[in-house]
């Protein structure tokens, strides 16, 4: 996921519920599955920025000395603007990116 290329809002918005139940007929199925991709997602995003971090890393026993990495700050400052995870999810439901099914259906 290209994360700045993503068009989901920053802030709070309201949705109309029937765009958002419109794939199952059933909101809770809908915010079910979009509330496991935002697990996903933020999971993703976690692990990328960890990995970023690491490379910032520096490993001294001693505390009294504490450096400002400033490449460390501006990466901690994009992902800390980037939209929520649950933002991101529902673009990507509202977008039909996300494919869901329900196996009771199947039978």
């Amino acid at each position: 996921m290209d994360l700045k290329k993503v068009k989901a809002p920053l802030t709070s918005v309201t949705y109309n519920r029937n765009e958002i139940d419109a794939p199952t007929e059933n909101i809770y199925e809908a915010i079910s599955a979009i509330s496991k991709r935002a697990e996903q997602i933020n999971t993703d995003i976690r692990k990328e920025l960890i990995d970023k971090l690491e490379e910032f890393a520096t490993y001294n026993d001693s505390l009294e000395e504490v450096f400002e990495n400033k490449e460390q700050i501006e990466v901690s400052k994009f992902y800390e603007r980037l939209p929520k995870p649950h933002a991101l999810a529902v673009q990507e439901w509202l977008d039909n990116k996300i494919h869901h099914r329900n196996p009771s259906d199947d039978s």
